[in-house]
C-alpha cells in the first residue's frame, strides 16, 4: 500500500497559479471555492523586499482534526493517506470546517445549476456558444473510488455539501498525477509514494531540508514544503475576489 504525499519546492514555484486553474477545471469546483490557493506573500520593507509564493492544498493530514471532528463518518482517511469526503454521507454540521486549522474546506451553498460562472443565456455568450451550456463535466467525478466505493471525487455536486482538495483520487487511481501537479509549468509540485526510495518526492526530502505547516498542533500533515519558510511578518498581498 502506498502512503500518497506531497512536495512543493517554494524555490521554483513564481505564482503563476495554474495549479489554481487546473484544480478548478479538473474538479468542477464551484465559484468562490480553491481547493489549491497560492498566497502571494511580501517580507521586509520599501526598498528591500521579497516576494514569495506558497502553494497550500489540504494538507491530507494523518492526525487529521477535520476527521476527528465529523460525527457521521462523511470525512474519513484513506489506507493510502488521501483525506476525502463522502458526499453522501455529509449532513451539513460544518465540523469539519472549524476543526481544520489550514482554512482548506469550502462549504456548496448553492445547486449545480445555479453554480455556474457564465450566463449561458446572455446574448453576447450565446452569439458564441450557439445557445450550448459548455460547461465542463468530467464524468469520473460522478464515480464511486476507493475499495470501499464511496462518492468523494470533484466539487459542485450538490447544495449543501462541505468541499476539499482530494489529491485528485480519481486520476491517482488511474496511474495519473494530481491536477495541480500534471499543469505546475515550474515543476514545483511532486506527488508520490512517501515509502518508496525511488520516488520524486523521497529524494527531495532525502536530499533537501523540508518544513510542514503544523500549527504546533501535531496534524502530520502529508504535505511537505522545501526553501525557506514564511516569516511571521510576511503580508499577504492580494487575495482573489470571491463569489457566493
Amino acid at each position: 500500500m502506498p502512503r500518497y504525499g506531497m512536495v512543493i519546492d517554494l524555490e521554483r514555484c513564481v505564482g503563476c497559479r495554474a495549479c489554481m486553474e487546473a484544480c478548478k477545471v479538473e474538479n468542477n469546483t464551484p465559484q468562490g471555492a480553491f481547493w489549491m490557493y497560492v498566497f502571494r506573500l511580501e517580507q521586509g520593507e520599501f526598498p528591500d523586499t521579497q516576494m514569495q509564493f506558497v502553494p497550500r492544498p489540504c494538507q491530507h493530514c494523518d492526525n487529521a482534526p477535520c476527521v476527528k471532528a465529523c460525527p457521521v463518518g462523511a470525512r474519513y482517511k484513506r489506507e493510502e493517506g488521501m483525506t476525502v469526503t463522502d458526499w453522501d454521507r455529509y449532513i451539513g454540521c460544518r465540523d469539519c470546517e472549524v476543526a481544520c486549522p489550514y482554512g482548506v474546506n469550502y462549504f456548496n451553498y448553492k445547486s449545480p445549476k445555479k453554480n455556474p460562472y457564465w450566463d449561458w443565456k446572455d446574448p453576447d455568450v450565446a452569439a458564441i456558444t450557439g445557445g450550448a451550456s459548455p460547461g465542463y463535466d468530467n464524468p469520473d467525478l460522478d464515480e464511486k473510488w476507493g475499495t470501499e466505493k464511496r462518492h468523494i471525487a470533484g466539487g459542485g455536486h450538490a447544495k449543501g455539501i462541505m468541499e476539499k482538495c482530494t489529491f485528485c483520487v480519481h486520476r491517482v487511481e488511474q496511474g495519473l498525477k494530481p491536477a495541480c501537479v500534471a499543469n505546475c509549468p515550474a515543476f514545483a509540485l511532486k506527488f508520490g509514494d512517501l515509502d518508496d526510495p525511488q520516488s520524486d518526492v523521497s529524494r527531495l526530502l532525502r536530499n533537501r531540508r523540508s518544513f510542514r505547516l503544523e500549527k504546533g498542533m501535531d496534524t502530520q500533515p502529508r504535505v511537505h514544503y522545501l526553501g525557506t519558510p514564511p516569516k511571521e511578518s510576511a503580508r499577504e498581498i492580494e487575495r482573489p475576489k470571491t463569489k457566493v
